[in-house]
């Protein structure tokens, strides 16, 4: 079993080059299984572990959701990254302390959000979302773990492609490591975020079937996708075949692109039908 730092400098270096599929276990039982398949890193799911504990997303505490994080990064020998929320806390000495307990479970990635759960005001206001990051980036230190700062418009009901960059971009000067903006889905929305951003690398989210495909990705180098799976929606035997399949694009060629050799880190979500990438 490869100690906590190792991990996490494996996953480190999982940013640095190409492309990389990620799937979401939400117990023990698969992540083992999805480690046996092949990926080489894998990522929490709060809707997912929620879900199996008869709740919604969001309303698992957070007490609760380190014992799982805990559980999950001790279970196997990949790389864990941590869908944190908001870090469950509003004011950033909250959020860092929140980071250090996570820290703590031997995750070798964490995400924080900037959705307040609020439908009446959905996204945290810019000032005090830059002092979250600033404060997660702070907990953070010398760990080694890697931190997505991510902006969730484009989820709670404000899809503004230039106020999500603005924010992104301001993730990166607060010392993001990686940057994700769930729900953008067009050819030129990837491309804007992926070029904002760049050289950082930038998680992709593919959440549900689009035109994309296999042919059509690689023919434009600046643009690399990632598969989501109907891993939770259907049994084992049936999903076996696309976890396989995707585990093994887990990595893929950088392009000379300094877009593709940003978008270096993709995402899958394993509830929603099996997309070709």
């Amino acid at each position: 079993m490869p100690t906590i730092a190792e991990k996490r400098a494996a996953y480190r270096k999982l940013h640095e080059s190409g492309c990389f599929v990620i799937p979401n276990p939400w117990d023990v039982g698969s992540a083992r299984y999805l480690q046996g398949l092949g990926f080489k890193a894998l990522a929490s799911t709060s809707s997912g572990y929620a879900f199996t504990q008869g709740l919604p997303d969001g309303a698992v505490t957070r007490a609760t959701m380190l014992a799982h994080l805990t559980e999950l990064a001790a279970a196997t020998d990949v790389p864990l990254n941590a869908d944190f929320e908001g870090g469950y806390a509003e004011a950033p000495e909250g959020v860092a302390e929140s980071v250090r307990l996570c820290i703590d479970t031997g995750v070798a990635g964490l995400s924080i959000e900037d959705s307040t759960g609020d439908p009446a005001k959905p996204l945290y206001d810019f000032d005090l979302t830059l002092a979250r990051v600033r404060a997660a980036r702070a907990a953070i230190g010398q760990s080694g773990v890697v931190f997505t700062a991510r902006s969730e418009g484009f989820i709670c009901g404000r899809p503004d492609l230039e106020e999500t960059i603005r924010r992104l971009k301001a993730f990166v000067e607060a010392g993001a490591d990686c940057l994700y903006a769930p729900g953008i889905k067009t050819r030129e929305e990837i491309a804007a975020v992926v070029k904002a951003v760049a050289p950082k690398p930038v998680n992709f989210l593919m959440s549900s079937a689009t035109s994309f495909s296999s042919s059509s990705i690689r023919s434009r180098p600046q643009i690399s996708m990632s598969r989501r799976s109907p891993f939770r929606r259907s049994t084992p035997r049936g999903s076996n075949g696309a976890c396989a399949n995707a585990a093994s694009r887990s990595s893929i060629s950088p392009a000379s692109s300094p877009m593709a050799a940003s978008l270096r880190r993709c995402a899958t979500r394993m509830y929603a039908s099996s997309i070709a990438r």
